[in-house]
Formats: structure tokens, C-alpha cells, sequence
């Protein structure tokens, strides 16, 4: 029985339906203005890059990092750029190819190794 009204109520419903206003949709996070990095994004954006050479092969024999700080930069890695996804709007597109300029630079003889000290330091202050 219930079947057989189902269209009926519906027919009945559909003019209340198109009247209702439309639930505003929610931005994502990506969505909206940009704007340029901070000086501590920045500077941890750097340090997410440096921790990501370091746990790789491009950073074996430049620096030594430990199975704890490896684990920690690589949490440092995805809370940095999610933050910045989320804070600055920037697209994940967009954070990854910072990263990878900043990565270009690192890759220099010196840089990495002069990074590391001040990235060890924000990782400690970070709480991770």
C-alpha cells in the first residue's frame, strides 16, 4: 500500500522541495584566496624538505639522522604541508612544488648539512 502512494507523495512534496532555499555548499580548504608564506611556514616548509632528503638515499652520508628523528620528520613533512594546505590555501600542487624548489637547493654541497641544525631545533620545538 505504502508503495503505491509513494509517487503521490511525492508529486505532493515536490513544489515544497523546490521552494526550499539550497544548503550553502562548504568551501574546501584549498578553495579561496592564497597568500604567500609566513616566515615560520616558510622556514618549515624547508625544514619538511630537508627531513625528506635526509630519510632518503640523497641524504645517506650527509647527515645522520636516528629511527626516532627520521619518524618525527616525517611527521613534521605532513603536518607542515597540510597546515600550509589548510592556512594558506594553497593546493597540494602547489606545496609540493615549493617543496621541490626548496629540494633543488638543498641538494647543493653544504645546504642540507647547514639546514639540518635549525630543523632539528623547530622538530624539538614542534613537540612532535
Amino acid at each position: 500500500m505504502i508503495k503505491r502512494f509513494a509517487p503521490f507523495a511525492l508529486l505532493l512534496a515536490g513544489p515544497a522541495l523546490a521552494q526550499a532555499p539550497a544548503p550553502a555548499p562548504t568551501p574546501a580548504p584549498a578553495e579561496g584566496p592564497q597568500r604567500p608564506l609566513s616566515l615560520q611556514e616558510g622556514a618549515a616548509l624547508k625544514c619538511s624538505a630537508a627531513f625528506a632528503i635526509a630519510a632518503g638515499p640523497q641524504g645517506k652520508g650527509r647527515v645522520s639522522l636516528d629511527a626516532a628523528q627520521t619518524a618525527r620528520g616525517k611527521e613534521f613533512f605532513v603536518r607542515t604541508s597540510a597546515g600550509i594546505m589548510d592556512g594558506a590555501r594553497w593546493p597540494r600542487e602547489r606545496v609540493a612544488a615549493e617543496i621541490g624548489s626548496i629540494a633543488q637547493v638543498l641538494q647543493r654541497p653544504g645546504e642540507l648539512e647547514a639546514a639540518m641544525s635549525p630543523c632539528l631545533l623547530l622538530l624539538d620545538a614542534s613537540g612532535l
